[in-house]
């Protein structure tokens, strides 16, 4: 049976089902999430960094916000530091054309910046990739799993398992880094202490040892005292010998100094030459008189 104007209308057009949700498209999303910093949405630009939970930012990013932690999204508020965070080495892709996206232009999502070292697969989100927090090069899983090692892949730096992060991890994966970042917190934690209490028994060691009594390495300095006007003066406080001390007194004469050269005796009025000159002293010598 028809309409007016000989319509024949369609169950769907009659029937009001339930409407279903917009589905996303998952490979715009992973494309996405891949090449753009998880705070600031922009996309990635060395120096690119990754939290222990494996989510990628920019660092520039990440210091506005460790700045202002008013700034972080819920996600990146474990980060409470630069020290949470560990900046990546990345495998440039050399086959990559980047620039401003054309609207009349084919947009490849599959192509991406960064490869992976070992077997060259590109870090689109199609593969697992990751990276080793002691070092931060970054690999494909397939690759881990492949060609098995106790060194980096990339820089031949000695790894271990436990420091394994998975990039942009989601259910088991994520909880796995949240253990490892967890474990990896609480290890430094007990390095710091141990360092601390270390550090503190060698200076309270030293402090024994200065203050423990022992031979003076000073020289000794024998007090003498210097007798006028009825007061005593120790000779130590001077900073003087006490032979210097006798050369003061009103009674010493350098012509009767054993200890002094004749040559020096001549110098002063008080030597026999001096005495038995027949013109005047050198000081009061005049040429017009003498």
């Amino acid at each position: 049976m028809g309409c007016d104007g000989g319509t024949i209308p369609k169950r769907d057009e009659l029937v009001k089902t339930k409407k279903k949700s917009e589905q996303k498209d998952k490979v715009s999303e992973l494309a996405f999430l891949w090449r753009h910093c998880s705070i600031s949405q922009t996309q990635l630009r060395d120096p690119v960094v990754a939290c222990g939970l494996g989510r990628l930012y920019n660092k520039e990013a990440i210091i506005l916000g460790v700045l202002d932690k008013s700034t972080l999204p819920e996600s990146a508020k474990h980060i409470k530091s630069i020290k949470d965070v560990k900046e990546l080495t990345l495998t440039p892709n050399p086959s990559f054309v980047g620039g401003i996206n054309k609207g009349d232009a084919y947009i490849d999502h599959q192509s991406s910046p960064y490869v992976c070292p070992v077997i060259g697969l590109e870090m689109n989100g199609k593969f697992k990739f990751c990276f080793y927090w002691s070092c931060g090069c970054v690999v494909s899983e397939r690759a881990i799993k492949e060609v098995k090692s106790n060194v980096c892949h990339k820089c031949g730096m000695p790894v271990f398992e436990s420091e394994l992060v998975i990039l942009n991890a989601t259910s088991e994966d994520l909880d796995s880094n949240k253990v490892r970042m967890e474990g990896r917190i609480a290890r430094l934690k007990a390095e710091k202490k141990k360092k601390k209490e270390v550090k503190q028994e060698s200076e309270t060691a030293a402090s024994d040892n200065k203050s423990a009594p022992g031979p003076s390495s000073k020289p000794l300095v024998t007090k003498t005292t210097i007798e006028k006007n009825g007061q005593k003066r120790p000779a130590c406080g001077l900073g003087l010998q006490t032979s210097d001390f006798k050369k003061t007194k009103g009674d010493y004469s350098v012509s009767t100094d054993p200890a002094v050269s004749s040559v020096y005796k001549s110098l002063f009025t008080t030597s026999k030459e001096a005495k038995n000159q027949t013109r005047a002293h050198w000081i009061t010598y005049n040429p017009f008189y003498n």
